[in-house]
């Protein structure tokens, strides 16, 4: 279930959230849990019916083992706990491997062996590469004994909660699980309410009105690349596509936050104006944040060691990233996309150690430019259509007044979206900047009212959000 539909909007959510609250109104605190937790478990069956089974014997058996392992401590079941854990996360990754990873193995072994193994084309169950990390995170929280022997209701809000359980953001269950605990959240509370609408319209609007135009426009172009590509359209579709892509993520992350807001459960922020970084490493510090808290926790730190050569900040970045490249797509493309990053990550690093600072108003178009080409990469099928988008970029061959003037023409509301785009990217304040400011008054229902009616209108047209397939 896609939250920019008439479904969700309509039914889904102010059924679930009447009777949430009413439940808890009358007392019924156990029961105003389960139904939340049946509602999200309604909420991923209608997205991803074929899956949901194995989505539930996940989560049920994930709960066995964490609550296994929260019993186990002490040195004297070193060992069995050691292999608990090893065992689970084997499945976890084990699960998500066959889905999403498969035919990418496949393929590997047909170009590197000659064989002609048939492809499966399983198709990808939608949130599995978030909630599998969450799982794999609560299980390593439950080896260390930091998930205190949460209950099954608390443990599955946590994984389960419908506005972040698609494409994050990834929420750790020490910041959500005392949330649901306490009782001065099951109450209603309507400044909360106003300002979860306040939010989630912004987010609707990202999505619906910015994002979705633009990404409709650009993958036409990345979905039919060829030889020879003009310069001017090879720039204007790798910038439109760089600016949906953030669009429709942040979008998302606003919409989960402003949900979040209205069942008065704060979900941390995912976006931090990541366009205005003056070098890599402050990008992806503003950049899908929980996800780079999640790698940093359970990745980075575990690779790196102070003193180690080996294993020094530069190697532990670019094994990170590495992961995340491989997390985000079942495609060498996307394993070099993280290499990539890692470096660039790297390389500002090495560079703000030094004290190399590069003056703000050089280092943010550059390091926009950077995103965009490493968005191409991110994008493209190939390296072959990646290859042929970069030569494109330099293709100055075709660089004529007639083409710029025939893409203008042609294209002018694609032109104008993308550069209201990055006019809000670079000039505007931030969706948490604005429900800071909140207030819940007339001045404010109004701008919200206003963007909901123009999305509610709009949502004959839904386009998926494009970490669906990741």
């Amino acid at each position: 279930m896609i939250f920019s539909t008439y479904e969700f909007t309509l039914i889904f959510l102010p059924v679930t959230f009447i009777v949430y609250f009413v439940l808890h109104h009358f007392k019924f605190t156990n029961l105003a849990k389960l139904w939340l937790v049946l509602a999200s478990f309604y909420f991923y069956a209608a997205g991803s019916p074929d899956f949901f089974p194995f989505f539930l014997g996940s989560v049920v058996g994930n709960f066995v083992v964490g609550n296994s392992l929260s019993k186990l401590q002490g040195d004297s079941h070193r060992i069995e706990r050691g292999l608990l854990l090893t065992a689970g996360v084997l499945a976890n990754v084990g699960l998500l491997a066959y889905y999403k990873y498969t035919d990418f193995f496949i393929e590997n072994v047909n170009f590197i062996a000659g064989t002609h193994i048939p492809l499966q084309h399983i198709i990808l169950p939608i949130g599995i590469s978030f909630f599998t990390f969450q799982l794999i995170a609560f299980l390593v929280d439950s080896f260390r004994g930091e998930t205190e022997n949460y209950d099954v209701l608390d443990y599955l809000l946590f994984i389960t909660f419908f506005p972040q359980l698609i494409v994050g953001p990834i929420i750790h269950h020490a910041e959500v699980v005392p949330q649901f605990e306490n009782r001065k959240n099951h109450k209603l509370i309507y400044d909360n309410v106003a300002k979860g609408l306040f939010i989630f319209s912004i987010g609707c609007a990202k999505k619906m009105l910015i994002a979705d135009p633009l990404t409709t426009d650009a993958q036409q172009f990345f979905g039919h690349i060829t030889s020879n590509l003009p310069m001017i359209q090879s720039w204007f579709h790798s910038v439109e596509y760089t600016v949906s892509y953030y669009f429709d993520l942040s979008g998302y992350a606003d919409m989960a936050i402003g949900l979040g807001w209205m069942f008065n459960i704060h979900i941390p922020q995912n976006f931090n104006s990541p366009y205005k970084a003056k070098d890599f490493q402050e990008y992806w510090q503003r950049w899908h944040m929980t996800l780079s808290r999640f790698l940093g926790a359970y990745i980075f730190r575990n690779v790196y060691r102070k003193g180690v050569s080996y294993r020094n900040y530069y190697v532990a970045t670019l094994c990170t990233f590495f992961v995340s490249g491989f997390w985000h797509g079942a495609g060498w493309t996307f394993v070099v996309w993280g290499v990539v990053n890692g470096i660039l990550v790297c390389i500002a690093s090495y560079r703000n150690k030094k004290k190399m600072n590069t003056p703000v108003w050089l280092g943010v178009p550059l390091t926009f430019i950077l995103a965009v080409l490493t968005r191409i990469l991110f994008v493209s099928d190939t390296f072959t259509d990646a290859a042929r988008v970069f030569k494109g970029l330099v293709n100055v061959s075709t660089l004529h007044l007639s083409t710029l003037k025939s893409l203008l023409t042609d294209n002018w509301d694609m032109w104008l979206l993308t550069l209201v785009g990055l006019a809000i990217c670079w000039f505007f304040p931030t969706t948490l900047k604005l429900s800071e400011k909140f207030k819940p008054n007339w001045k404010y229902l109004l701008y919200a009212a206003t963007l909901l009616i123009i999305c509610i209108l709009n949502m004959d047209k839904v386009v998926q959000f494009l970490y669906f397939q990741f």
